[in-house]
């Protein structure tokens, strides 16, 4: 016998957390518009939404948001390379905080941090509309979460 389980971007009945970082809060504050625009598109039925410092801080918020009860977490920031190591170091250890937070509680945590050479580029990658990366995290844990959720029922 083989089970196919289909997911749907449908939010009705899921709770939504969003970690946003501060940093960068001018590009930020643009992918969480656009998340929260997408959210209430898909019928999302509860968001809560929690600001942190940086993206070193978005992987234990983002586990806050799964112990609170969250079906699904969007982890957003925006890191832009500098002169420094610091770029790869912030890249590096947020996604990977995002991964482990997701890997050990079952519970999907999408990775909408903007990693970006330019300033500019951040700005293209927050526009309005489908471009957004914050409504693909929205999409993408929206997803996940259904998916889990189906694959639960008997």
């Amino acid at each position: 016998m083989t089970r196919f389980v289909e997911s749907s971007i449908d939010g009705a009945g899921l709770h939504l957390g969003i970690a946003v970082a501060r940093w960068n809060q001018a590009i930020t504050d643009r992918l969480l518009d656009g998340a929260l625009a997408r959210c209430e598109e898909l019928g999302v039925s509860e968001v809560t939404v929690v600001r942190v410092a940086g993206a070193l801080e978005l992987p234990v918020a983002a586990r806050a948001l799964v112990d609170r009860g969250c079906d699904a977490v969007v982890a957003i920031g925006a890191v832009v390379k500098g002169e420094t190591d610091h770029y790869e170091i912030v890249v590096r250890e947020s996604a990977g905080g995002i991964t482990q937070v997701a890997v050990a509680s079952g519970i999907p945590v999408t990775n909408a941090i903007l990693a970006v050479h330019e300033y500019e580029e951040a700005v293209e990658r927050a526009g309005k509309g489908e471009a957004n990366k914050g409504v693909e995290g929205v999409d993408a844990a929206v997803d996940a979460a259904n998916a889990l959720r189906e694959l639960r029922r008997p």
